[in-house]
């Protein structure tokens, strides 16, 4: 059994990610920590008729769990600010992490991939853990290949309460793109476009293009658009729901449980792409 710790358990992804651990034979849920529902039991949270009697811990107290209970993984599905903290302590302990946070800061990248060597605790770290935007990453990288001398744009929908801009699903694809065509992100990619004169660079080298919307409860809409002289390709994914996100989390707990390279692995990875 892999001994888990969820933290954030009872936001839109921890509620899914829970409810999929506690009835995974493969899984014991041994703790929980958020800010909010404290003392709460996290079965009756989720809505499960027959809990597993899990507390809901206060996330301040993170190590004295971790002492109490012991987990081999930790799943994060939170915000930055909160992730940057919580999984510092975490990998510290020789916890292995899922992280599915979003937005978080280069000096914390570069910080965590120093403590998941020192403490020989590989993580998974992934924008997007969905099977289907995987495949995505996968056939951009070989579209490209192909479509070189094309414009490229890339276009993000999700609901009002996304707070980064872009997603970072969207500036995965884009520099999946920039590495196939190997040119610098920092020069490439233009986040918008402002109003009056602003004509666009030809050429995919040149200028990609990313454009966000955020509306209603869209769940994430990503379009690539490859456009060429007199045609354009569209490759498109849409999440219909985010469960697809939570069974990619559940296969990264499985994965990271077993893995033997330390090093921070990707999505792609655990599926073999």
């Amino acid at each position: 059994m892999i001994k888990l710790l969820i933290l954030g358990p009872t936001g839109s992804m921890g509620k899914l990610i829970s409810k999929l651990a506690i009835e995974d034979d493969e899984i014991e849920v041994v703790a929980a920590c958020d800010v909010n529902n404290i003392d709460n039991e996290l079965g009756f949270l989720i809505g499960l008729s027959d809990p597993n009697k899990i507390k809901i811990n206060d996330v301040n107290n993170l190590q004295e769990v971790i002492n109490k209970t012991h987990p081999d993984v930790v799943v994060d599905f939170t915000v930055a600010n909160a992730t940057e903290k919580n999984c510092l302590i975490c990998v510290e302990n020789g916890i292995r992490c899922v992280i599915g946070t979003t937005a978080m800061s280069e000096e914390f990248l570069s910080k965590f991939k120093e403590l998941v060597v020192k403490n020989k605790a590989p993580a998974v770290l992934s924008p997007n853990m969905a099977t289907g935007v995987n495949v995505l990453f996968k056939m951009a990288s070989i579209l490209t290949e192909y479509l070189a001398d094309w414009e490229i744009e890339v276009i993000e929908s999700h609901h009002h309460r996304k707070a980064d801009v872009p997603s970072g699903t969207a500036l995965m694809i884009a520099n999946t793109i920039c590495d196939t065509l190997e040119c610098d992100p920092e020069e490439t990619l233009k986040f918008g476009r402002s109003k009056g004169p602003n004509k666009r660079k030809v050429g995919a080298k040149n200028e990609i293009g990313i454009h966000s919307i955020r509306a209603g409860d869209i769940v994430g809409d990503h379009t690539i658009l490859y456009a060429g002289p007199g045609e354009r390709i569209e490759l498109k994914h849409q999440a219909h729901s985010r469960e697809c996100f939570a069974e990619g989390a559940i296969k990264a707990i499985k994965f990271i449980a077993k893995a033997k390279e330390i090093k921070i692995y990707s999505t792609s990875e655990i599926l073999g792409l």
